[in-house]
């Protein structure tokens, strides 16, 4: 308090976002307040705990912008965050985005499932969202085998194996197909009515058992119990066929546990959950989570019940829809379910989170006293992988507060001319901090590299080179491949007893960046090797490959031509690059 107090005292009692940021001057988390002042003072004149505790400590200066009310505040809000990406706003950037099925009738019937829902321009053809990506992906393999839908990406020039099979209508052959009975059916059952589908996939198991076609009327038997296994939806007597969502929410001891019940059609078509650990109050913090689950995880319904500690007005400014509170009646009592949920899952789940957090801020302090840092939120980690000795890339992964940011993971292409583990981790090491500098991001307490003494003093080369003050450690793994000891920037070595929770969060680390580096590698690998030798080459992303194939036709063409061909598509330096990394593959 002692240390704000001047500038505490000359903040207005207006609304407005206030901004928090550490000693590097990075904004680590933006806020919102109807009173900037109550709230700014409220951070430092009481006891903190928790996640908050660890923000207050990390906070160097606080910047803040007055608005005229409370809606513009929050969009200020919404926007910074979605700028600065700040570190303890981590609740509204690791959400996921649902699935929902697209049912398009033309020019042909066709079902899949999409995520990216709001680039849609007809959302009336949309249904879900599907919690489980199974469930979606499992109705769609049902009804393409009951219906004759088009399964082909392309419209080939002849009828498929789909046609013969009696699985598609042979849409490539035959124009003025008359479908509509079938959308209609489909589009029933995808409200929720499967009894169309049901009687229909009954009526064929019959024939085939009269037939005596005992293997045919298995798989049908196999199919019903698919749907009801995949499809069963909680009837709600809502007398009402609307479309909405619903959100309510529990909290205790500074954890929360928001439920959003999605309801189509008066059946509970399914729900998400979200346990948090949150900061300011939790009014804040549920309509942050609302606003970011629409921004980000699905279509915005077409109405939003909430309960009456919500600000509505808020929330319908910026979501554009109606935002109720029911007071009675059946909706108001599906609203108590919600909550009943939220509190049944905070209850359930509250101690194990509690626990899993007391051990990772317990294990953040005491690795941090023993690598004797001022602080340690942000963990920067780097591997590299290759095949053969060639086709290098390297992979970096982010954890705060021991907790995967995988938001902020990086990949990395590697020169084809690096032949060896140390001049790759060079180029990584250097080209990350090197943006890091010129565009003033983000900077880790600690760097975490795979590999021993050798590693290490390569990374702190280039960190020192670059005049950061980072420390670096390695982890190094045993014959057995197996982390046995972790290296300090001074190359001595660091004991640690392997069941602490130091060294499994390390391993933690480790075993991540590998994985990520593995996978990237495993993509490039899955192209095939001639597109990996142009995936590999310095200066040359998607755009360029596409254009260089376009123009040579192969691979083979481009490791054929002169400067001055690829100069056609290319700059002149970049071409220069190409042709002598071509050359050197020979």
């Amino acid at each position: 308090m002692n240390k704000f107090s001047d500038k505490l005292a000359l903040v207005p009692n207006k609304p407005g976002s206030y901004q928090m940021k550490n000693k590097d001057g990075v904004i680590i988390y933006v806020g919102k307040a109807k009173n900037l002042k109550r709230r700014l003072s409220s951070y430092f004149n009481r006891t903190q705990t928790g996640k908050t505790l660890m923000l207050v400590n990390d906070i160097h200066s606080f910047e803040y912008i007055v608005t005229s009310t409370e809606i513009e505040s929050l969009i200020l809000e919404i926007t910074l965050i979605k700028k600065y990406n700040p570190k303890y706003n981590i609740l509204l950037k690791d959400d996921k985005s649902y699935p929902y099925i697209e049912f398009i009738t033309k020019p042909y019937p066709i079902l899949k499932v999409v995520r990216n829902v709001k680039r849609k321009k007809n959302v009336n053809k949309l249904f879900g969202p599907y919690p489980n990506v199974k469930a979606a992906k499992k109705t769609v393999e049902i009804l393409n085998r009951i219906y004759p839908l088009k399964k082909c990406i392309n419209t080939p020039k002849k009828e498929c194996l789909y046609y013969h099979i009696g699985e598609c209508l042979g849409y490539c052959i035959n124009n003025n197909l008359n479908t509509v009975d079938m959308c209609k059916d489909i589009v029933s059952f995808l409200k929720g009515n499967s009894s169309i589908v049901t009687d229909k996939i009954k009526e064929e198991m019959t024939k085939a058992s009269n037939s005596m076609n005992y293997e045919k009327a298995l798989d049908l038997k196999n199919m019903l119990n698919d749907i009801e296994i995949t499809l069963s939806k909680q009837k709600i007597d809502l007398n009402t066929n609307e479309d909405f969502d619903m959100v309510n929410y529990y909290y205790n001891d500074n954890y929360i546990a928001v439920v959003i019940f999605f309801i189509r059609g008066g059946l509970l078509f399914g729900r998400d959950y979200k346990v948090f650990e949150y900061l300011d109050n939790e009014e804040d913090n549920i309509i942050e989570y609302i606003i970011n689950f629409y921004d980000k995880s699905s279509l915005v319904p077409k109405k939003l019940y909430v309960p009456n500690l919500i600000n509505c007005e808020l929330l319908e400014e910026y979501l554009k829809i109606p935002v109720l509170v029911p007071v009675k009646g059946k909706i108001h009592n599906l609203l108590n379910m919600c909550y009943e949920n939220a509190k049944a899952i905070l209850e359930e789940k509250q101690e194990l989170i509690k626990k899993n957090d007391k051990e990772r801020y317990e294990a953040i302090e005491s690795l941090r006293q023993i690598l004797k840092l001022d602080k340690l939120h942000r963990i920067e980690s780097f591997d590299n992988s290759h095949l053969f000795g060639t086709y290098y890339v390297g992979g970096m992964v982010v954890f705060d507060d021991f907790l995967p940011n995988k938001s902020e993971y990086r990949k990395y292409k590697i020169d084809a001319l690096v032949k060896d583990d140390l001049s790759a981790m060079k180029e990584v090491i250097y080209r990350r901090y090197y943006k890091v500098l010129m565009e003033n991001l983000e900077k880790p307490d600690l760097i975490v590299v795979d590999g021993g003494k050798l590693q290490v003093s390569v990374a702190k080369d280039i960190i020192d080179s670059l005049g950061l003050n980072i420390k670096v450690v390695g982890l190094a793994k045993n014959d057995k491949h197996k982390t046995n000891m972790l290296f300090d920037s001074d190359l001595t070595e660091i004991n640690l007893d392997s069941k602490s929770k130091i060294f499994l969060f390390l391993s933690k680390i480790q075993e991540e960046v590998h994985r990520y580096a593995i996978s990237y590698h495993r993509e490039i690998k899955s192209k095939g090797m001639l597109s990996s030798i142009l995936d590999m080459a310095p200066n040359i992303g998607e755009v360029r490959k596409k254009a260089l194939l376009k123009k040579f036709g192969s691979v083979k063409k481009i490791k054929e031509a002169t400067i001055d061909d690829l100069e056609e598509i290319l700059s002149k330096d970049i071409a220069q690059k190409l042709y002598f990394y071509l050359k050197e593959l020979d």
